[in-house]
C-alpha cells in the first residue's frame, strides 16, 4: 500500500552550499518586493514586501558562512532547529519568531527556499498562503476543485492561481494536493508529485473511487 508521505515528496535534492547570490534570486523572486542595503554596510542585504516595507530576509556575512535570517510560524520554529544544527535563533532579532540559517552547506537548497517562502508569507496577505489553507481543510476521503479552492481562499476567480500554487507545493505531506481535481472531477495528467497514476493511488487509498480518471464529485467534493 502506499504511504503519502512517500509518494507525495519531493525528491531530496543533494545537498550543496547555497550562495549569497542564489538565496537573494530566489528572495527577488517573489512579487512585489524590492532588495536594501542598510546601515551603509555592503554586507547587510534585505529583502522587503513593497507598500508595508516588512523585511522577509536578512542576508550577511557571519563567522566566515553567509547567514539568513527568516521569519518563521512559531508552530515550525523548534522543529527547523531541532532538524538542522545550523538552524539556530534569530541573530539579533526576536528569537520567538525568527531563525538564523547558517549557508554551510548541511541544508538543502529545497529546504532552505521553503523557510524563506515560509518567510514571506508570514510578512504578507500572500493567495498562495490562503490556497494552502484552503487546500488543507479538504477532508480525509474527499476531494474540491480548483474553483472551489478559489472560493475558499477569498477569489472565485483565481482558479489557474490554484493550479500554479499546488504545481509549487512546498509541504506536500501537510498540504494535500493530491485532493484538488478539477471542474469535471478529472485528475490532473500533469500532477507535479508523480502524475495522475501516482494521484490515483493516494485518493483511493484516502478512500475516494476513481473510475476512468475521474471522481464523482456528488459524491466526494464537498
Amino acid at each position: 500500500m502506499l504511504i503519502k508521505q512517500d509518494i507525495c515528496r519531493v525528491n531530496k535534492e543533494e545537498q550543496t552550499m547555497m550562495t549569497r547570490e542564489e538565496a537573494l534570486e530566489f528572495g527577488m523572486s517573489f512579487p512585489n518586493v524590492y532588495e536594501e542595503r542598510p546601515f551603509r554596510d555592503p554586507n547587510w542585504q534585505l529583502v522587503r514586501v513593497k507598500g508595508s516595507k516588512k523585511a522577509f530576509l536578512w542576508i550577511y556575512e557571519r563567522e566566515g558562512y553567509i547567514n539568513l535570517n527568516v521569519k518563521v510560524d512559531p508552530e515550525w520554529r523548534d522543529f527547523w532547529r531541532n532538524t538542522y544544527d545550523a538552524v539556530i535563533a534569530g541573530y539579533h532579532q526576536n528569537k520567538e519568531h525568527w531563525n538564523t540559517i547558517i549557508l554551510d552547506g548541511t541544508i538543502p537548497d529545497k529546504e532552505i527556499q521553503r523557510m524563506i517562502a515560509e518567510s514571506y508569507d508570514r510578512v504578507t496577505d500572500s493567495p498562495t498562503k490562503r490556497i494552502y489553507e484552503a487546500v488543507k481543510r479538504i477532508p480525509q476521503g474527499h476531494v474540491a476543485t480548483y474553483g472551489k479552492i478559489a472560493e475558499m481562499a477569498g477569489n472565485p476567480r483565481m482558479s489557474r492561481a490554484v493550479g500554479n500554487a499546488l504545481h509549487k507545493n512546498p509541504d506536500p505531506e501537510h498540504i494535500p494536493c493530491f485532493r484538488v481535481v478539477n471542474s469535471k472531477g478529472e485528475l490532473a495528467g500533469a500532477f507535479a508529485f508523480g502524475g495522475g497514476s501516482v494521484q490515483k493511488e493516494l485518493l483511493e487509498a484516502d478512500g475516494v473511487e476513481v473510475i476512468d480518471g475521474k471522481v464523482n464529485l456528488e459524491k466526494y467534493g464537498i
